[in-house]
């Protein structure tokens, strides 16, 4: 963090000892604000009200201690930076002060490095916050494409189930001689139709929707208040402003109306009392700095799609975990929807953002891209080129829930996936059915792990490709490895897209060989 804008928090009941203290800071050009405080009440009201950067403590001072205040602050943040400063300070106490998790300690009388301590202080509490953002992060991506492998399978096994229904729907019709029997073949085939719509929008929440259609601004907003009529209450206003109603992009008409949807019934459940409703629409040119640091920073004309509420408003908890796989504040919710939306945003290449505030109500702004994508999305980002044409792969894993998920998924897009849960039973399948397009394995398996699988496989004379699951934090040893021209390692957890990706890649490699 730059010295410019330091906000630190004093806590001294001698304003001399702090002035001599904040002096080592002027002439080290350090540049900061500063309040004093000398009591519990005065310092929660600190940290709520000056947002301090970092504090700086004396040990003792009568009726509040420095050690209760690293005590409070730590219940609050677990990052910024408590530095001691004080004269009785001994070595014992030092080393207990650090434990209990102060950043560091320094002398009154030999206050000269307190500048220095106070930077690097800084830094390291930035360097730590990005650590646990990273944390988390990752755990939600985990979360996200354990969720969306689940999706594909299930997608995969509805749709088996739904086509009788369409066959059978189509055979009861026949009978036009028996009205009834008529009507309950057509009734049996929409049902089907509507069930196989259901099961592609799961498939796409797996796949990440594609852009295929031109959506009318107006079309969408008036579909939109049709699907809301009888879902808002009397005591709720619903507004509905289109910038420019002939406005056209290239979307998902579907999934959108799907999202917007989402969003105001949210919105109307969060005013029980009544309120306003509003959807309002709008062209903007975002800057490069607009865009977050894991987004594209991809300037341009932006639609922007607001869709607000005057509700109860969500706290600082709530918004950090919004789009968290399953969290959700309603006693019936799966805590799926929001993240739906922001994936099908994202799929559009858009940014979703959201404002609230307890009372104050909810905004959220979807911005969608008006201009065409670079190259709109490379071969290998294409979900066509992912797609299997029904190529036997052999799936060896020993954990029977990713054995299972893999085998849906591949599937789903389009490949014969066969299932074995250890190296043994996947030599038994070969010598039954011969060398398969492509062998998926798990290196990280217990009675017979995957080297030695690889191993075996090619002692049975298989040469094509391999793709070898592996944990980052165990790797692997590239010398025990048996020679093989097309060997692929891929990363546990496992990302969809990237595993059809370099499926694909396996596959075109091996059958060149």
């Amino acid at each position: 963090m730059p010295d410019r804008g330091i906000r630190i928090l004093q806590i001294e009941d001698s304003k001399l000892d702090a002035e001599l203290v904040l002096s080592e800071l002027d002439a080290d050009g350090v540049a900061y604000e500063v309040r004093l405080v000398d009591d519990e009440p005065s310092f929660l009201d600190a940290l709520d009200q000056f947002q301090p950067h970092i504090v700086l403590s004396d040990l003792s001072m009568p009726g509040f201690s420095g050690q209760r205040a690293l005590e409070l602050l730590r219940e609050r943040d677990q990052d910024m930076p408590f530095i001691f400063i004080s004269a009785t300070l001994g070595e014992e106490a030092a080393i207990e002060a650090l434990r209990n998790g102060a950043t560091d300690y320094i002398l009154k009388q030999n206050p000269a490095r307190l500048a220095s301590a106070v930077r690097r202080a800084l830094r390291e509490a930035d360097a730590q916050r990005a650590r646990r953002r990273a944390e988390a992060e990752l755990i939600r991506a985990q979360r996200f494409e354990s969720l969306a492998m689940l999706a594909g399978g299930l997608s995969h096994d509805l749709r088996n189930l739904l086509q009788p229904l369409l066959l059978a729907g189509d055979s009861l019709q026949d009978y036009q001689d028996d009205p009834r029997l008529a009507r309950l073949g057509k009734l049996v085939r929409d049902c089907g139709r509507r069930g196989l719509d259901m099961v592609q929008s799961m498939l796409s929440f797996a796949r990440g929707a594609r852009r295929a259609e031109q959506v009318r601004i107006g079309a969408l907003l008036d579909a939109l208040r049709l699907l809301l009529q009888g879902s808002v209450p009397k005591t709720v206003s619903l507004d509905v402003v289109a910038g420019d109603e002939q406005l056209t992009f290239e979307g998902n008409h579907t999934e959108l109306q799907q999202c917007l949807l989402n969003l105001c019934l949210n919105s109307i459940q969060a005013m029980p009392h009544g309120g306003q409703l509003r959807i309002e629409t709008a062209q903007v040119e975002l800057p490069p700095e607009f865009f977050l640091e894991a987004e594209d920073p991809r300037s341009g004309p932006y639609l922007r799609i607001t869709v607000s509420d005057t509700g109860v408003g969500m706290d600082t908890e709530t918004l950090a975990r919004l789009f968290e796989p399953f969290f959700t504040t309603k006693e019936s919710g799966t805590g799926l929807g929001l993240l739906s939306c922001k994936r099908i945003v994202a799929s559009h290449g858009g940014v979703m953002r959201v404002q609230s505030a307890l009372g104050k109500g909810t905004f959220f702004s979807l911005y969608i891209p008006l201009e065409e994508l670079a190259a709109e999305q490379s071969e290998a980002d294409d979900e066509h080129s992912m797609q299997g044409e029904a190529e036997r792969v052999l799936i060896v894993v020993e954990e029977a829930a990713q054995l299972s998920l893999l085998s849906d998924t591949l599937d789903a897009w389009g490949y014969q996936a066969h299932a074995s849960q250890s190296g043994t039973a996947a030599l038994q399948w070969i010598e039954a059915h011969g060398v398969p397009d492509l062998v998926v394995m798990d290196a990280d398996m217990n009675l017979f792990t995957g080297v030695r699988t690889l191993a075996a496989l090619m002692e049975h004379g298989y040469r094509r490709g391999v793709i070898l699951l592996v944990r980052p934090d165990r790797p692997l040893d590239m010398s025990e490895l048996p020679t093989l021209e097309h060997l692929y390692l891929v990363d546990k957890p496992i990302s969809t897209r990237r595993l059809l990706r370099v499926l694909r890649e396996a596959i075109r490699a091996g059958h060149q060989a």
